[in-house]
């Protein structure tokens, strides 16, 4: 009996220490980073790396509508180490495999819930665990993000046109493409909105990205400061509560109404994972793979059928074609051109854009009389170049399988999706149904009006790429922003959260006074080189030609390069970068490196160390800008180059490029 009872004394002692126990620590596998939650009268964590201080106490909570608030006075029940070291193979992606290494901390309280903590040598990540019965209505959800210090970030803001009414929910409606704004914490506009990924810079040097990942049957993340705070906090758009067809050609559903909750879920669920990527160098976080480790893991059992590769584009360059026959424009003549001049330099795809089907009927099946798609289709499997089509948001939700089944059977390869310009609940449930109803049709998809990548490429790699960036098509009208500078800036923050469809190609390029936003014959900020290099740089596994055939027959040796450029890769290397200054960036396909380098309105000499490749090339071929490149942007230089001692050196015009191949 005394045994028993010394024993049971022991258990009750435990017990009542975890309980007690109102602050737990958790480590990154090198142990540098540290992540310190408390339980007390609220759930905070904060982050160190090394001795910087990352993330001050931040408060984290869900509010459900019966009053309970998850994540205030937390009554811990228990806690479970794990800790995970392993090789994820990746589809369609930047490199073939992924080290997913990291130790995880999750923390069960009293009420139904628990929230895990993950700690990778590059960052952390959180998110809540429910177990209730039946379902759900979350009203609200706290996520702070605090420094300790007034620090610089560039933030994207949500570009919204203010009109009547409420300023902050017209803002839910948003394309998600805006350049950075460079601003102190606490001279963020207090009424405007932060999409994410956005970057926090640190006096030392190391930086902070900010975003989430596994986005599913929840609203995106928005951030907001609206007390001048040296911080964020959370934000969401409320589940739609009536809706009207209309926007762009009436491809679209516009709130006009929302509810006061944000979503309504399934009680037993994970909800997403907020999102620290922590660099102590630039260059790290341009080849970030948090957001894909975080994803669930593939849907789709046999990926055969999915082809990534580039495609032959048609609105950008406005249909602009020049000695030839016929008159270009939305008809057969046209596009069969498009599918000829595809099949002449091996590229896998032509892509229809808005104008195929009948303007403002969002109907996908009513499609123009100039355009025979049974026809388009065979002509393009006779060629070996598939079609693509775009699609309106409204047009091809509210038919969704019809449309799929139609196609498919037709013998199209996949849809560009545009205009959902939402991130709320529903629109996010339409991401999911549209990339699992496309897989089952063996069609994948390209997100345009779209929200930042969460990691559902990996979950469903028939999603190839996304919108959701300032891209190129921001030179047909926009004569003010620096795209330039924007370009060597993206792949530190947007690139993080994964690929993006900047619809780069461009062989009309304009030095940084000549340049002009001309919106049926548009032209590039920059060399002819950076464009080149751009295929590199970014990452894009469905990846835009946007100019026009004509002007690529006439550039033979630039098209050459860019039909023959991969857009998956086995192997990524940054070697050398600086947030909005230069990139350069290493990428091998098989036995090939491709090494691209771009730079912003600066000239630039490079000199860079090659050992880290281990190629053994002792030669490769080089397109490095012209001497003449900052007044002329198309001046280049094509050469053999020969690697001295595993060093490169290049030098880079203002606005300028460069691509080795080895």
């Amino acid at each position: 009996m005394k045994i028993k009872y010394l024993f049971f004394f022991a258990l009750m002692l435990s017990s009542t220490c975890l309980f007690a126990q109102k602050q737990y620590t958790l480590q990154s596998p090198d142990a540098n980073i540290t992540v310190t939650i408390d339980a007390d009268e609220e759930l905070t964590y904060s982050v160190m790396h090394g001795s910087t201080q990352i993330l001050a106490p931040s408060a984290i909570a869900m509010s459900l509508d019966n009053g309970k608030v998850l994540g205030e006075n937390p009554k811990v029940i228990s806690t479970k180490t794990n800790s995970v070291n392993e090789v994820i193979k990746a589809n369609f992606y930047k490199k073939a495999e992924i080290v997913d290494n990291y130790n995880e901390l999750s923390i069960t309280f009293q009420g139904r819930y628990k929230v895990i903590f993950r700690a990778y040598d590059d960052g952390v990540a959180y998110r809540f665990v429910t177990y209730f019965p039946g379902t759900i209505t979350v009203e609200s959800e706290t996520a702070d993000f605090n420094f300790d210090a007034d620090y610089t970030a560039l933030v994207p803001y949500v570009n919204a046109r203010r009109g009547e009414g409420d300023f902050i929910n017209q803002q839910f409606f948003t394309s998600f493409e805006n350049v950075y704004t460079t601003t102190k914490l606490s001279q963020t506009e207090p009424d405007r909105l932060v999409f994410l990924p956005c970057m926090v810079q640190l006096n030392d040097g190391k930086k902070v990205i900010v975003t989430e990942a596994d986005l599913e049957d929840f609203p995106g993340l928005l951030l907001r400061n609206e007390s001048g705070k040296t911080g964020f906090s959370a934000i969401h758009a409320g589940y739609p509560k009536t809706e009207e067809q209309g926007g762009h050609n009436n491809l679209q559903y516009v709130v006009k109404e929302r509810e006061d909750f944000i979503a309504q879920v399934t009680g037993k669920r994970s909800f997403p994972w907020r999102c620290l990527v922590i660099s102590e160098t630039d260059k790290e976080l341009a080849n970030s793979d948090m957001v894909y480790k975080l994803a669930e893991p593939c849907r789709v059992e046999d990926l055969s059928w999915i082809k990534p590769g580039k495609v032959a584009w048609d609105w950008w360059n406005a249909w602009n074609l020049y000695g030839v026959d016929f008159e270009a424009g939305i008809n057969n003549d046209t596009y069969k051109y498009y599918i000829d001049f595809a099949s002449k330099y091996g590229i896998e795809y032509v892509i229809l854009d808005e104008g195929w089907a009948v303007n403002k009927q969002a109907d996908l099946f009513q499609v123009v009389p100039e355009i025979d798609l049974p026809m388009l289709v065979k002509y393009g499997q006779e060629h070996n170049v598939g079609i693509v089509l775009w699609a309106g948001y409204a047009a091809i939700d509210k038919d969704m399988e019809h449309v799929c089944q139609h196609y498919s059977e037709m013998g199209v390869k996949g849809f560009k999706v545009d205009f959902m310009d939402r991130d709320d609940q529903k629109v996010v449930d339409f991401y999911y149904r549209m990339a699992e109803m496309a897989a089952k049709y063996h069609l994948f998809v390209d997100f345009h009006g779209a929200y930042k990548p969460t990691g559902l490429s990996r979950t469903y790699p028939n999603v190839l790429n996304y919108e959701g960036v300032f891209g190129l098509e921001q030179a047909k009208w926009d004569n003010e922003d620096d795209l330039v500078t924007y370009e060597v800036t993206i792949p530190f923050i947007r690139m993080v959260a994964g690929p993006f469809d900047f619809t780069q190609g461009a062989m009309k390029n304009a030095g940084k006074n000549n340049f002009a936003a001309i919106y049926t014959e548009p032209m590039s900020q920059g060399t002819r080189c950076r464009q080149l290099a751009e295929y590199v740089i970014f990452e894009s596994p469905f990846n835009m030609l946007c100019d026009s055939p004509s002007n690529y027959l006439n550039e033979d040796e630039c098209t050459q390069f860019i039909a023959n450029v991969p857009t998956t890769w086995d192997e990524t290397i940054v070697l050398d970068g600086k947030v909005g200054e230069y990139l350069v960036i290493a990428r091998r396909k098989g036995f090939h490196w491709y090494i691209g380098a771009i730079t912003n309105w600066e000239e630039r000499d490079i000199e860079l160390d090659l050992k880290p490749l281990q190629s053994g090339a002792k030669s490769g071929h080089m397109f490095r800008d012209g001497v003449n490149a900052n007044h002329v942007g198309k001046d280049y230089v094509s050469e053999t180059y020969q690697v001295m001692g595993n060093k490169l050196k290049v030098h880079l015009a203002q606005g300028g490029g460069m691509v080795l191949v080895l």
